[in-house]
Order: C-alpha cells, then structure tokens, then sequence
C-alpha cells in the first residue's frame, strides 16, 4: 500500500486518468485516512482546486439542507464543499438567478412569491434544480432550502425521487430570534435580497413554521434527519457538521 501511495505523486502530475487508476488501491481505507486526505489535497492544489471527476453509473448523492432563515445554511454548505467536495446547489439562489435572467417567463411569479414570503411552485424549484444537476457534471449534492413544504416533497418525489440518492437530511436548528438578527444584519451588511428586511422575514418565518417544519418531522421519523444546533458561531457549528459527514463515510 504504501509502495502503491509512494508512487501517487507522480500519477497525480499526470491527471485523472492516472490518478484515478492509482486511487482504486486506496479505496479500502477509511474516507479519512491520511493517505486519501493526502491525495484528494494534493490534486486539488496542484488542479486549481478542482475536484477529480470519477467516472460512474451510480446515482448522484444528495444531501437535503434545511433550517429556517438566517440558521446559517448557506455558511454551512460552503464549509462542506471546502472539506467535503459537494456542489451547494441553493433553491432559493437558483430562484433568484433565475427571476434576474432576462427573458425569463418565471422572473415575475418568482418575484411576487419572494417578496410575500411565499413558496414558488415546485415545478419551477425542481426544474431549476435538476438542470444544475445536470450541467454541473458532478455527483455529490447539498440541495439548500429544499423541500420546504409538503407540495415540495410530492414534486420530488415525483420528477426526482428515482433519479437521485437520498442520504439525509441536515437540520439546522436556530432561535427564531437569532434568526431574525442575523438577516438583519446580512441585509444591512448589503446581501442584496429583498427578503432581508423585517416584514418579510415575519412572513417567512410564519410560512418555515407552519409548511416547513412538518416536512422536517416527516422525515424525523423516517430516521433521516441529522439535527446540528445553529446557534453557537460558524466555526463550532461545523465541528457537528464534519463529524456527521466523517460517520456517513463522506
């Protein structure tokens, strides 16, 4: 094993069709040993930090990432793409991309939904979504704000369902009036979102609560939600992060 790790270095100067014919010795060890830790760093640094791309017929793995507003779920997704190489695909962001596009035939009713706190039709969402995943040629997924209300899970589960690998749910738990601060202060730091101000954040809290949250317990009691406490600072909260991801064999 070792002789196999001594020669990655010069498979990894190569490129992916070397390494990834080097790497197949290491698949045994554990997703975080030093030796592949070692080799995901090394190509990634000497590659423009660009993941490799292995080649594959499985299903594409996806991890849903909920909370309510201002939890911290966009801080938190960029930390796992860092350590984790996932594609942060975020429904809300896709919206808003989406609504600025020029031409768009959705900009409007995205909009309007946006602005009242409201949920967008799921045939939009998941259009949006499965397009990223598409284009994106990638094949581990953080799917952020989505599904959010039982309309959300039906339309999944009817486009998406048989398409995809569903891991779990990341939930990130936060006090409302934590929440609420923090958007303030991101639409006051100049986020650029319409929704960061005060009557709309009631609007979207009330709708989190009343469509959202239910979904959570759904799958609660399916046994696939993983609760990570948001309150505490970005940094203690992805400690809990990292290790429900290193228990997953991520």
């Amino acid at each position: 094993m070792w002789r196999a790790f001594a020669r990655l270095p010069r498979a990894l100067e190569c490129g992916p069709e070397v390494v990834q014919q080097q790497l197949t010795l290491t698949q045994h060890l554990p997703p975080h040993s030093n030796v592949r830790n070692f080799c995901r760093t090394y190509y990634r640094n000497k590659h423009n930090f660009q993941p490799i791309i292995m080649t594959s017929s499985a299903k594409p793995k996806v991890v849903f990432v909920l909370g309510g507003p201002g939890a911290g779920k966009g801080t938190q997704c960029s930390k796992i793409v860092d350590r984790f190489l996932f594609t942060h695909l975020s429904a809300g962001d896709l919206l808003r991309e989406e609504r600025s596009r020029e031409g768009s035939e959705f900009g409007t009713l995205i909009e309007d939904y946006i602005r009242n706190g409201k949920i967008v039709p799921v045939d939009v969402t998941c259009s949006l979504l499965e397009n990223a995943m598409k284009n994106s040629g990638k094949s581990l997924f953080l799917i952020d704000g989505f599904p959010r209300n039982q309309d959300n899970l039906d339309g999944w589960n009817r486009r998406m369902s048989e398409k995809v690998d569903m891991q779990f749910v990341l939930f990130f738990d936060c006090d409302d009036e934590v929440c609420v601060k923090r958007c303030l202060n991101r639409g006051q730091d100049g986020s650029g979102r319409s929704d960061d101000n005060l009557e709309s954040l009631k609007k979207r809290i009330q709708t989190y609560n009343n469509d959202s949250l239910p979904i959570i317990k759904h799958f609660e009691g399916a046994g696939q939600v993983k609760k990570i406490d948001a309150s505490p600072d970005a940094d203690e909260v992805f400690s809990e992060v990292e290790r429900t991801f290193l228990s997953r064999g991520f």
